[in-house]
């Protein structure tokens, strides 16, 4: 079984900019383009390798960088693509950050400050666990800032990225779609498996909740965010391994477009003695 092409996962998962986005229309367990985990893992398996062959150009030449953001709810997934896609990808070109609550100097800022500060500087590959995104996500949704301001970051978020864009950064943002019923059995998970214990929090519950509020704000950021520079993917995640998979395919491809090449500083073995 061949695994899918490159474009075949971009054109399924993602979200077309400038079209209306109808999360209802996608389904979280997905299917279609690794019908088996065990082809999954393996496609897995080689992308993640070539993503390392690759990050190690990226910082060589060091003239771009690479943004991937994780969007999802809770238990979607955001930790173990990182662990797994970038399983084999040297940290020395890493830089992954995971945005909390807002600290009391960061709440001095706009709300884009701390995320200005912790994208990836060029040669490097920046993963954001959560992102600038909370802020028309759990913001909008808990009421922490009035709809006046939070209709504004829509735009405010789309000038910023492609401001990034414009100065050497490419950006991959991934919703990690999972399900409702999946995400309860997950959050069970994290009570009756003693390794995952340490990550229940009893907050997480508040959210579920709010599930329908959270999937229309959800929806609109996808709808209002998804742009030509930077376009959403909405990947469904109530399997791992497939959700792992088509991740890797989407990361390889955008590394591969690039345009790396090993930098030549112009030393000739000729101009040195060794003796």
């Amino acid at each position: 079984m061949s695994k899918p092409s490159i474009k075949e996962v971009r054109e399924r998962f993602i979200a077309p900019p400038g079209e209306t986005f109808d999360l209802s229309s996608r389904d979280s367990g997905d299917r279609e383009l690794f019908p088996d985990k065990k082809h999954a893992k393996k496609s897995l398996k080689a992308d993640a390798g070539a993503i390392d062959e690759l990050q190690d150009l990226l910082y060589a030449t060091r003239e771009q960088a690479l943004l991937i953001v994780l969007q999802g709810m809770d238990t979607s997934g955001k930790s173990g693509v990182i662990r797994n896609v970038f399983a084999d990808t040297s940290p020395l070109g890493m830089k992954v950050k995971a945005f909390k609550a807002p600290t009391r100097i960061e709440l001095g800022h706009d709300y884009l400050w701390r995320v200005h500060q912790a994208t990836p500087r060029k040669g490097f590959v920046g993963i954001f666990d959560r992102s600038h995104y909370e802020d028309v996500l759990v913001v909008k949704v808990r009421n922490f800032a009035p709809a006046d301001a939070v209709e504004q970051r829509y735009d405010q978020i789309n000038q910023f990225e492609k401001h990034l864009t414009e100065n050497g950064t490419k950006i991959l943002k991934f919703m990690l779609h999972v399900g409702h019923e999946e995400q309860g059995i997950r959050l069970k998970e994290r009570i009756t498996e003693p390794h995952k214990r340490w990550k229940f929090n009893p907050g997480d519950l508040e959210d579920r909740k709010l599930w329908p509020d959270f999937m229309s704000a959800y929806e609109t950021m996808v709808e209002r965010c998804s742009t030509e520079w930077a376009p959403w993917y909405v990947i469904p995640s109530d399997s791992r391994p497939r959700r792992n998979a088509a991740i890797a395919r989407i990361v390889r491809g955008t590394m591969e477009e690039m345009g790396l090449e090993w930098p030549d500083p112009g030393h000739k073995l000729e101009d040195f003695d060794f003796s």
